[in-house]
């Protein structure tokens, strides 16, 4: 076992820098989480900086095929416009491209925290509204040419440039104004004055496009606050699950410690408690034996018999409290041997025939002849069974009587029952029954005292077999405990061998089972 000493558990009880650490960074998330998900003035206030970082990502993203676009363009406008200005307009937007991406580069390496967000989202308004001033300068390029398809090819770039940008700085609402508004002021000069109606018709359509760029804008800018909203919420609960994980290690972590002091104290008020309680045991028998002569007062033989019970008492609950401790901790070893379920019980059954006799309680039995052996621990098998029926025969009132059945099971393992007939458990004090130290509302009543630890002992031990532990009680009707012990300990006996039967040549050999150790 391992040693225990003060520094241990001074160090349980102090906090681990670590985990301190931890636990306030989560802290910290937390309420940062929180905070943005009960702002209620502005929404999209307490999601500044992350709408700042989309505006930056998209713009970062679209990049490479804006440029590509302003190629294509540069390309188509050769029609119309001589190479040297083409080149001009083209380096313009280019320029102003430029910026933009630079800005977004810078401001996606930066610190969020550390970083200025206003100085930011000016910045950003400014270079898209100079991108969107740049795109429009193309309205003079084309249409100094006088020619109806390069008025109408200024028209569809310049609808295409106000959805790209109505959907790339959707999440920054003045970017997408600053954007907008040289693309729509260059519209409208390219409509121009007009009372024609295909003109007139095709004045609505531009300007309905824009309407619908801009709510396009908005709902995507809703869109953006709603998906944000959502990752705080999700940080929140991650950090949240994170917070309760630190305080299950913790306690884990102190409940190790706690358990550790425990086995050790138990261990060294066991052989504390036993040195003196041997000697008690051992002069009270010798007075009240009297092998050195009889008391001049005959109160003493009574008092030493008090004390001789008083102290089998007590080392009876030392050993049952160190029984627990041991199947709890998992460091109960069953020493397995070959033992037969029915002469066990038969032997229970005669050392506490006395007693049941004194009681006026019968007994009676009914055992499978034939049971073969099982692999078990014979003092665990014993323990079991005469704490089962100790308890038959103390809550079983005078007159009544207690029935052990041992048997198979369905499945091939072998069972012990024990019923008495004594006033039941309330279904409710069932689970109280079988914890430490519970006892029911009838058992306090009782004559006989009794620790709550044997049930509890009774349970770890079968569970320690592998097998099973049923309590199944009425009230004034009785309470039956079942044992069930699993096929795979139940050993296989050798078929009878027939006398007259001729020899083989080669007899095979029986193989001897090898012993199972059951996993504590």
């Amino acid at each position: 076992m391992s040693e225990v000493t003060a520094e241990m558990i001074e160090n349980g009880r102090a906090r681990d820098p670590v985990s301190a650490t931890r636990r306030r960074r989560m802290t910290v998330k937390m309420r940062q989480a929180r905070e943005k998900l009960t702002t209620v003035n502005d929404r999209a206030r307490p999601y500044a900086p992350d709408l700042l970082r989309l505006f930056a990502q998209s713009h970062r993203s679209a990049t490479p095929v804006m440029c590509l676009l302003v190629l294509a363009i540069g390309a188509s406008a050769l029609m119309w416009v001589p190479a040297p200005r083409v080149l001009g307009w083209g380096a313009l937007v280019c320029m102003a491209m430029a910026l933009l991406y630079g800005f977004s580069i810078a401001f996606l390496d930066s610190n969020p925290e550390e970083a200025n967000l206003k100085a930011w989202r000016l910045k950003f308004i400014v270079a898209e509204s100079f991108n969107g001033l740049a795109w429009a300068m193309i309205v003079t390029l084309l249409l100094q040419a006088h020619d109806p398809s390069a008025r109408t090819f200024v028209l569809v770039v310049l609808l295409l440039v106000a959805a790209m940008t109505a959907m790339v700085a959707s999440s920054i609402p003045f970017a997408v104004a600053g954007g907008l508004v040289p693309v729509t002021i260059a519209i409208v000069y390219a409509l121009g004055p007009t009372t024609r109606l295909d003109s007139l018709a095709l004045c609505f359509l531009c300007v309905g496009a824009l309407v619908y760029f801009v709510i396009l804008a908005n709902r995507l800018h809703s869109t953006s606050i709603d998906g944000q909203s959502f990752r705080a919420e999700k940080d929140a609960l991650i950090a949240e699950l994170e917070q309760a994980k630190l305080n299950s290690d913790e306690a884990r972590r102190r409940a190790e410690e706690a358990n550790l002091a425990k086995s050790r104290f138990l261990a060294t008020m066991s052989h504390e408690l036993r040195t003196p309680l041997n000697a008690i045991l051992g002069f009270s028998e010798v007075m009240k034996a009297e092998l050195f002569g009889a008391h001049a007062v005959p109160s003493y033989k009574e008092y030493s018999e008090d004390i001789h019970s008083s102290g089998q008492h007590l080392l009876m609950l030392i050993n049952e409290i160190l029984d627990l401790s041991r199947v709890e901790a998992g460091r109960y070893e069953l020493k397995e041997e070959s033992v037969a379920l029915v002469h066990i019980v038969e032997e229970c059954r005669h050392l506490l025939a006395m007693r049941a006799k004194n009681r006026d309680i019968s007994i009676v039995q009914s055992l499978d002849d034939g049971l073969p052996r099982i692999w078990a621990d014979e003092r665990a098998v014993r323990q079991v069974t005469l704490n089962l029926l100790s308890n038959a025969i103390k809550f079983t009132p005078q007159g009544g009587s207690v029935t052990i059945k041992v048997g198979w099971t369905r499945l091939g393992g072998q069972y012990l029952s024990i019923r008495d007939t004594g006033p039941g458990i309330p279904e409710e004090e069932i689970p109280v029954v079988l914890s430490s130290f519970g006892r029911g509302s009838l058992a306090q009543k009782n004559a006989d005292e009794g620790t709550g630890l044997g049930l509890p002992i009774v349970k770890g031990l079968v569970e320690l077999h592998g097998g099973e532990f049923k309590l199944l009680s009425k009230v004034r009707e009785g309470t039956e405990v079942i044992v069930i012990f699993p096929p795979e300990r139940v050993m296989n006996a050798l078929p009878q061998l027939d006398p007259n039967a001729p020899e083989p040549e080669h007899a095979p050999v029986p193989l001897r089972r090898a012993p199972r150790r059951v996993a504590a």
